[in-house]
């Protein structure tokens, strides 16, 4: 059935992929329309999640957000189908690097690094960006798609122009194989972990479990960090920030490398919320202590 479904849909996958930029945002409006409008997916949660975390925003400007977010997130999926077929001289148009000495600070030192960025504005489109950049050679580490046919296409369209991919559960065998390599491991790394052993911090202003493995491979490896910022300038364009987070990993616990990367991302997502995947149950898991103690960060 898996099989089936796919096969039917790829047709219309590589029709939105190849449509022109134009006639894609007005399918996007569509979807918005019937999927947002009609259907309201996932409203309670976005919801939710806004109301939570800007406490101090009137119940006007929640809607305003939630609105701007619905409308960006329609964007971002056919941005993200887009990316089949983008020619290379359309990303560059498209999505501009603010500054890249960082990445060429240590590629002349033959230096390795660590990218960590948040599902913030489309870190899709940005990974397919840095793949045209004659520096590092950009390995994203991901979680693969229970169906098999969909994973398959997610890893053709992430690794069409020469980037490489490490399953989640690989990463550690992945950076150790290619260490002979200038690499750059790039870690999205405010996802939901178990809350059994996670590292709880404020985030947004909720209680919230941290996924402490990339700071644990971050002070194994001793890669420089370096925080990933994909902001939105208009519709269709981007900007790529980059500032080095911590450029000596060992001499920082793990914990303190997430805290550190969280609390960037905060600042990015409170300048421009709309752009952040707020349709992830991010806060589904609660401390299991009766009383909340206070975090380290």
């Amino acid at each position: 059935m898996q099989a089936v479904f796919y096969y039917l849909s790829l047709p219309l996958i590589y029709l939105i992929s190849l449509l022109p930029f134009w006639c894609m945002y007005l399918f996007s409006d569509f979807l918005f329309f019937v999927v947002y409008r009609l259907i309201g997916y996932r409203k309670k949660v976005v919801y939710a999640n806004l109301k939570n975390s800007f406490p101090e925003k009137s119940e006007s400007e929640i809607q305003r957000i939630q609105i701007q977010f619905y409308r960006y997130f329609f964007d971002l999926v056919l941005e993200t189908i887009k990316t089949l077929s983008i020619s290379k001289s359309s990303l560059k148009k498209r999505v501009l690097f603010e500054d890249t000495s960082i990445f060429q600070k240590h590629y002349d030192k033959q230096q390795s690094i660590i990218i960590v960025m948040g599902h913030y504005g489309n870190w899709e489109i940005g990974g397919a960006r840095f793949a045209l950049e004659p520096l590092h050679r950009l390995f994203v580490v991901y979680h693969p798609l229970q169906n098999k046919y969909y994973d398959q296409l997610m890893y053709k369209m992430r690794t069409r122009l020469g980037n490489g991919l490490y399953p989640m559960k690989g990463t550690l065998r992945g950076m150790v194989s290619d260490k002979k390599e200038i690499t750059a491991t790039a870690f999205i790394a405010d996802q939901t972990p178990s809350p059994n052993g996670a590292y709880w911090m404020d985030f947004l202003n909720q209680d919230t479990p941290i996924f402490t493995g990339t700071g644990k491979i971050a002070n194994k490896f001793n890669y420089p960090l370096v925080y990933t910022s994909i902001k939105r300038i208009k519709r269709g364009y981007y900007s790529i920030h980059l500032e080095e987070l911590i450029e000596k990993p060992a001499e920082v616990e793990p914990e303190e490398i997430m805290a550190r990367f969280i609390q960037r991302l905060e600042e990015d997502i409170r300048e421009m919320p709309e752009i952040w995947l707020w349709t992830h149950r991010r806060w589904k898991h609660k401390r299991k202590t009766t009383t909340k103690t206070e975090s380290n960060a």
